[in-house]
C-alpha cells in the first residue's frame, strides 16, 4: 500500500469515526491522495462529471424516490394497508403479517427500504400499538425488518448501483429480486407466527369476506404498479430508467386525480424532500466515483484477483467471507457506500471464480438489507426510533429474532444460486 493511499484510509476513518456525512468523508480522503500523488485535484470533479453525466441509469434513483414519497404522502399506503389487513389480519399476530405482506406490496413502489420504514411503517406500528396489542418495541422491530425487503423486490435503487459498478443487466438483477424477496417475507412470517403463540397475541377481529372484493377494488389501482412497472421493463416498452419516471407520473396521477389526495403544497413539499435525499445519494456516489479512480490506480482489483489465482478456494467459501463482510461493514457503513465503493473491488475475483454476478449481486444488496437493521448502527433502527419516539433500547432487545431468519434465508440463497437466477434465465437473460 502507498502512503497516499494510506493516508487517504486513515483520513476516511477518521472523519467518518468524528461523525462527517460518509459522502462528505470519502470526497475529502480522496482529495487527500490527489493531493499528495500529485495530481490536478480538478480531477475530482471530471471524475465525478463523468460517472454522474455517463450513467443513464443513475437517473432511476431520484425518480423512484420521488415515486415512494408520492405514495407515503397521500392516501395509497392506507388504502393498501386495508387491502392488506382483510387478506391476513384474520391470523394470530395477524398485524405482524401485514406489516410484512404491506412491506412486499410497497417494495413494488419505491425501491427504498428508508421510505417503506419512514412512510408505511409508521402508520402500521401505530395500528399495532393501539390498544397494547403488541409491545411497541416488537411492532418497531417487526417494521423494520420488513423494511429491508424494499430494495430487494423490483424496483431497487440499490440494485441500480451495483448495476453501475458492475456493468449487470438491471433487468435481470429486478427479476433475481424477486423470490429472494419473497422468502424473506415468508421467513419473517413465520418467525412472527411463532412468536405471536408463544407470547399469546391476541388475534384481531377478521374482516368479512363479503368485504374482501371491495378492499380489492379501493387498492387495486395501487397494486397495479409493480405491474405496470415489471410489464414496462421486460415487454421491452421501457428501459429501467423510463420505467422510473413512468412510476413516478403514475404515483403523481393516482395521488393527485384519481384519489383526490395531494394539494400543490403537499406536492412542494414532497419534491424538497425528494431532492434532498437524491443529492444526500449523489454526494455518496460522487464520492465513491473518485475512490474508485483511486483504487483502479493502486491496481487493487487486479492484485485481489491474482491473489484468488494462486488459492484453490471454492466459490461457496468465497462467498462464504465476502458476505460475513459485508454483513460486520453493514454494522457501520450504509449500503450504498458498500455497493459503491467495497463491492468493486471483489468483482474481477467473482468473475475469476465463475461466480454469476448476478447471484452476487443480489447477495450482496440483501446482507446490505440486513446491515440495515444490526446494532449499533442499524440505519432503519434510528429511522424508526426518529418517527415513532420508540426508544431504541426496546427496538433492539426486539430485533434479534428477525435478524436471525433473514440471515438464515440469506444462507439458503447463497446456497442455492438456482432460487435466485431461475426467472432472469426463464426470461432469457
Amino acid at each position: 500500500m502507498s502512503y497516499e493511499l494510506a493516508l487517504c484510509l486513515v483520513t476516511l476513518f477518521v472523519l467518518a469515526g468524528i461523525g462527517t456525512p460518509i459522502g462528505y468523508a470519502i470526497i475529502v480522503a480522496s482529495l487527500v491522495y490527489l493531493g499528495l500523488a500529485g495530481l490536478d485535484l480538478a480531477l475530482a470533479g471530471e471524475k465525478i462529471i463523468q460517472g454522474l453525466f455517463g450513467s443513464f441509469v443513475l437517473l432511476a434513483v431520484p425518480l423512484f424516490i420521488v415515486a415512494a414519497n408520492i405514495m407515503n404522502a397521500g392516501t395509497i399506503s392506507d388504502r393498501l394497508l386495508g387491502f392488506c389487513v382483510a387478506v391476513v389480519g384474520r391470523f394470530r399476530g395477524g398485524l405482524g403479517h401485514v406489516n410484512v405482506v404491506a412491506s412486499l406490496i410497497f417494495s413494488g413502489m419505491s425501491g427504498s427500504a428508508v421510505a417503506d420504514a419512514a412512510g408505511i411503517g409508521k402508520i402500521i406500528i401505530e395500528m399495532m400499538t393501539k390498544g397494547g396489542r403488541f409491545p411497541r418495541g416488537y411492532a418497531a422491530a417487526i417494521t423494520a425488518a420488513s423494511a429491508t425487503i424494499g430494495p430487494i423486490i423490483p424496483p431497487s435503487i440499490p440494485m441500480v448501483l451495483y448495476a453501475l459498478v458492475s456493468n449487470t443487466s438491471i433487468g435481470a438483477l429486478f427479476l433475481a429480486g424477486i423470490v429472494p424477496g419473497l422468502l424473506m417475507g415468508v421467513v419473517l412470517m413465520a418467525m412472527n407466527t411463532y412468536i405471536s403463540h408463544k407470547r399469546g397475541f391476541a388475534m384481531e377481529d377478521p374482516v368479512p369476506m363479503r368485504e374482501l372484493p371491495r378492499k380489492t377494488a379501493n387498492a387495486f389501482p395501487a397494486l397495479l404498479m409493480p405491474v405496470i412497472l415489471l410489464y414496462g421493463i421486460y415487454g421491452g416498452v421501457t428501459t429501467p430508467t423510463e420505467a422510473a419516471a413512468v412510476a413516478a407520473l403514475y404515483a403523481l396521477l393516482l395521488a393527485g386525480l384519481f384519489y383526490r389526495a395531494l394539494s400543490l403544497e403537499a406536492l412542494y413539499r414532497i419534491f424538497v424532500e425528494s431532492a434532498r435525499s437524491s443529492a444526500a445519494v449523489g454526494v455518496v456516489i460522487g464520492g465513491a466515483l473518485i475512490l474508485n479512480f483511486i483504487v483502479v490506480s493502486e491496481n487493487i482489483p487486479a492484485m485481489v484477483a491474482d491473489a484468488l489465482v494462486g488459492i484453490n478456494m471454492h466459490p461457496i467459501v468465497f462467498l462464504l467471507l465476502i458476505n460475513l463482510l459485508v454483513l460486520l461493514l453493514g454494522c457501520v457503513l450504509d449500503a450504498t457506500t458498500i455497493i459503491l465503493v467495497i463491492v468493486p473491488l471483489f468483482i474481477p475475483a467473482c468473475r475469476e471464480l465463475g461466480i454469476d454476478l448476478v447471484h452476487f449481486g443480489v447477495l450482496v444488496v440483501v446482507n446490505s438489507m440486513i446491515g440495515l437493521i444490526t446494532p449499533p448502527y442499524g440505519i432503519l433502527l434510528f429511522v424508526i426510533n426518529a418517527v415513532t419516539g420508540i426508544p431504541l433500547r426496546e427496538i433492539i432487545g426486539e430485533i434479534w429474532a428477525f435478524l436471525a431468519v433473514l440471515v438464515v434465508a440469506l444462507l439458503i440463497l447463497l446456497l442455492n444460486p438456482g432460487l435466485v437466477l431461475w426467472l432472469p434465465r426463464a426470461f432469457g437473460y
